[in-house]
């Protein structure tokens, strides 16, 4: 059975890898861009039919902020990438916005950056998979009924294939990554031509009427256009992935990590760019609730027509929106492992896997965006509500971290602080924007989840403190116990209570007892059978009349430490190992119940003395 399962180990993650081949998994730019930066790449897919959708509820009249939009967009972009490319300067071992926060802020400050990045991957994970998959049934609707079943497959093939490593995650979305980036770019290139040419570049929705759906005027017009600049800030998601990752990189890390972060900066900005001038090129309108093509795949039609490179931009889409999980999939563990590292979240998810990745962390986000799939359907929209609210909560903490920490300079690097500044301001103004006109919409689920993170952290911090200051040896030592005294438990004299008797008589302790739980007098021949072999062993018997096993036992075993003050009691359970492990559900389990409940009783060691069955000597 254990062969079995180490071949289908090996088939589905690969062979394990050694702590000294660390180094191997490192990412060269090339991967580490797909890795680390698929997020913001494919966020340019709906980003800028976001800022039109929101606007056209206030009908044709508001597309012409269109433009004036995606530049605000694109500045904060460029003010974002340029400030955390400074942060990877400043801080190599990784983290990114918990790092700077932690050291600069304060433990809480952290806490609250830790916690919005936490929901924000989350997030990215159930968005980026529902809407992948949203644009394959839109394309198959016979699929539709099956959007949650083909989520959840997306998911599990995901961590698959991040269980494997992330060297071999980059290379598996390498493909996918750079050819949705080269079929935005041929469409771009063919589309402004078409509309320099004269020739004509008109969108399937530009004769679509857009009727007033909100009200505008005044405050309300403000409103929606705030609206709209929060939906097209998604583009924004993901771009602290490379700063939270830096150790990651191949040498010189920190340098590898700012260029990465640099090419992804100008991919996304120049696609975004690209894509909301065609949109207003090609007179692109979208109405809330009416069934029509995405304003991404309405471009690439009036470009290319209906001829293979419209549909290869079309599956790249899909493919890349999919794949964009993947920066959550890198992200959510490098920061998990750093909490845990910090006592702030279990231990377990600093550990490494048998392919050096933060295998525990992978399977965690994985479980938590499929429950979140699941609760909502696998809907993009009521999903994409909940999206990016945290993400520029922990934008303009780390931004506000950077300012303190080149503070602490001297001479203060004025230019690197003052960009720090603005990135801090720009950001924060952003999150109230988002939060405002977001949080009827869902994001309220958001303020509740953040707050219960950041109170389960603590406790957990508190957890962990407490056990460190309650086994924290004293100035003496350990005081030694007194003696020891060994029971044996037993319920018949076959091989196996005769190898625990033989155990405990070899270990030597002040006194050896067997005990035997007894729930009918009438049926113990036990006794009898204990004075014809001559066991030199006494036997206790205990009535059960409830025919209980495990509570006799704990009552029993108080009994002596009352009677032994200073003494250890030694509990010896014998039991029997059985070849296959479904073999287990045929026996009553009664040692791994007793063994369970006896850990919570002070001074008492539990040890079992197992026979294996089909490999033990008769």
């Amino acid at each position: 059975m254990a062969s079995i399962a180490g071949g289908i180990s090996r088939t589905l993650f690969g062979e394990p890898l050694r702590s000294d081949r660390l180094h191997d998994t490192l990412l060269p730019k090339r991967l580490a861009l797909p890795v680390f930066c698929s997020d913001p790449l494919s966020s340019v897919a709906y980003a800028t039919e976001q800022i039109v959708l929101v606007l056209g509820l206030g009908g044709l009249g508001l597309l012409y902020l269109t433009p004036w939009l995606g530049a605000a967009v694109v500045l904060l972009l460029v003010i974002v990438v340029a400030s955390y490319r400074q942060t990877c300067h400043a801080y190599p071992n990784g983290g990114g916005a918990y790092a700077v926060s932690r050291e600069n802020l304060g433990a809480d400050a952290s806490l609250v950056a830790a916690s919005s990045l936490l929901i924000d991957y989350v997030l990215t994970v159930a968005v980026s998979v529902v809407a992948g998959v949203a644009a394959i049934t839109s394309a198959i609707p016979s699929l539709a009924p099956h959007a949650v079943g083909l989520s959840l497959a997306c998911v599990v093939m995901l961590t698959l294939v991040n269980l494997r490593g992330v060297k071999e995650s980059g290379r598996a979305f390498a493909l996918p990554t750079y050819g949705f980036v080269l079929a935005i770019y041929a469409m771009l290139l063919v589309g402004f031509a078409k509309a320099a040419s004269g020739s004509g570049l008109t969108a399937e929705s530009a004769h679509v009427h857009l009727s007033h759906v909100a009200h505008t005027g005044g405050l309300f017009t403000v409103f929606l256009v705030l609206r709209a600049f929060a939906s097209g800030c998604t583009a924004l998601t993901g771009v602290e992935a490379v700063s939270n990752g830096v150790p990651a990189f191949e040498e010189p890390k920190s340098h590898n990590a700012a260029a990465t972060l640099t090419i992804m900066g100008l991919l996304a900005i120049t696609m975004f760019a690209g894509i909301t001038a065609l949109a207003v090129i090609s007179h692109v309108h979208m109405a809330e609730g009416v069934q029509q093509k995405t304003a991404l795949s309405q471009i690439a039609l009036a470009s290319f027509g209906q001829t293979v490179p419209f549909y290869l931009v079309q599956a790249f889409t899909a493919a890349i929106l999919v794949l964009a999980a993947n920066t959550a999939f890198n992200g959510f563990p490098v920061l998990a492992s750093l909490l845990a590292r910090d006592h702030y979240v279990p231990h377990q998810l600093s550990n490494r896997g048998d392919r050096l990745v933060f295998s525990n962390g992978i399977v965690v986000l994985a479980l938590v965006a499929s429950l979140l799939i699941v609760a909502f359907n696998a809907n993009v929209t009521r999903l994409i509500q909940l999206y990016i609210l945290g993400v520029f909560l922990s934008f303009t903490l780390s931004q506000a971290g950077m300012v303190r920490h080149w503070a602490g300079h001297d001479p203060v690097p004025r230019r690197k602080q003052a960009l720090n500044g603005i990135g801090a301001v720009v950001t924060g103004v952003v999150f109230v924007i988002v939060l405002v006109t977001k949080f009827a919409a869902g994001a309220w689920i958001v303020v509740l989840a953040a707050p219960v993170i950041f109170a389960g952290m603590k406790a957990i911090a508190a957890h962990y403190r407490s056990v460190g200051e309650q086994l924290a040896p004293t100035a003496s030592g350990v005081a030694l116990p007194g003696r020891v005294h060994a029971v044996v438990l037993v319920s018949n004299l076959l091989a196996p209570t005769l190898r625990a008797l033989a155990f405990a008589q070899a270990l030597g302790p002040a006194t050896v007892r067997a005990v035997k739980i007894s729930a009918d007098d009438s049926e113990e021949p036990l006794a009898d059978e204990w004075e014809r072999r001559g066991v030199p062993v006494p036997l206790v018997v205990v009535e059960s009349p409830y025919r209980e096993t495990v509570a006799p036992v704990l009552r029993y075993v108080r009994h002596l430490r009352r009677e032994h003050p200073g003494d250890v009691i030694s509990i010896i359970i014998p039991e029997y190992v059985v070849e296959h492990w479904w073999q287990n559900v045929l026996h009553n389990q009664t040692a791994l119940r007793l063994k369970g409940r006896l850990r919570f009783e002070p001074s008492i060691t539990v040890t079992s003395v197992p026979w294996v069955l089909g490999s033990e000597a008769p």
